[in-house]
């Protein structure tokens, strides 16, 4: 199958190009190279350089023989969108809705949204389900929602089948080293304790030990990158039989900011240098899915998100 994968340099984009292309699909890369170093994909590969909001561009692309679209391509900073916002509903909704239109213009009946955790703001569940509220509390989780509600609009109005892919915490990397998490600044916790630990990096902020968990400190539910692209290749082909809609990816176990550092330091056999700092606004104390529903539409099941192999597979792409 030929798929069009936006935004396939990122971090988790590239692990799918990667996964999709050893299964052996047909792929085409779009990205406008903003998020970062590029990853290394594939040389089969073919990537264009171009923005999801330019109609040429897609026109072009989807209409050489593009059967389903993975829709990556978005700014994912939660503290930048509530500085600036207008960007986050440009890229995230406005362009995005672009490309919506683009894949209805060509017939294209299959796409995969990679969505986020984050459109259910601060829920005070301990599992959170896709029947959960949907309050975000800042505009990277308001863009990502607003398309979302995009997406069944298109499929009443256009019958384009649709997964919005609800990711909580990715994490990991490729197992062979090929592929790291590089995002600049980067701020996901794991690689930031990782290069903590290393002496690249200052110590690390624990942001708050006053939570309602069991240690004190923030509860995330980590899902490895790994997982989260067998998810979209299984989505991919629900989708060639019917709308899957919004599904929740982690694994239902929640980790602790103090059990990642600690789990960082065992694996690195040196504690890591750390600091204790205050609460970060906005913070909810726990965000752990009920991933039932992937599970069940998708035949899928999370098998790399053990913390310990995410650290592993961390440090081995840091190296």
């Amino acid at each position: 199958m030929k798929i069009l994968v936006t935004g396939g340099v990122g971090f988790v984009g590239s692990h799918l190009v990667w996964a999709a292309a050893d299964a052996g699909h047909d792929l085409v890369v779009l990205d406008d190279f903003s998020g970062g170093v590029p990853a290394v994909l594939p040389d089969r590969v073919r990537v264009v350089r171009g923005d999801i909001g330019d109609a040429a561009t897609l026109d072009a692309v989807l209409g050489d023989g593009v059967e389903a679209v993975v829709h990556f391509a978005g700014k994912i900073q939660v503290g930048e969108s509530v500085r600036m916002p207008g960007p986050y509903f440009d890229t995230n909704f406005v362009k995005s809705l672009r490309l919506l239109e683009a894949i209805a213009r060509h017939r294209i009946e299959r796409l995969v949204f990679s969505s986020t955790a984050a459109v259910y703001g601060t829920p005070d569940l301990a599992l959170i389900p896709e029947t959960a509220p949907t309050v975000p509390v800042n505009p990277y989780g308001a863009s990502k929602l607003s398309f979302e509600y995009a997406l069944a609009g298109f499929e009443r109005a256009h019958g384009v089948r649709w997964a919005a892919l609800r990711y909580f915490n990715a994490s990991g990397a490729r197992r062979d080293g090929r592929l790291r998490e590089n995002h600049e600044p980067e701020t996901h916790l794991i690689p930031l304790v990782i290069d903590a630990g290393l002496g690249r990096r200052p110590p690390v902020t624990i942001m708050g030990t006053d939570y309602a968990t069991r240690d004190g400190t923030c509860l995330r539910d980590y899902i490895h990158v790994e997982d989260l692209a067998s998810a979209h290749l299984r989505a991919i082909d629900v989708l060639g039989r019917q709308t899957v809609g919004a599904a929740n990816l982690g694994t239902g176990r929640g980790y602790t900011v103090r059990e990642v550092v600690d789990a960082v330091g065992e694996v690195l056999g040196q504690p890591v240098p750390h600091t204790i700092g205050t609460r970060r606004e906005g913070d909810p104390p726990a965000l752990v899915a009920d991933a039932a529903r992937a599970r069940q539409l998708l035949g899928w099941e999370p098998t790399r998100s053990e913390l310990r192999l995410v650290v592993e597979d961390t440090l081995r792409s840091r190296r």
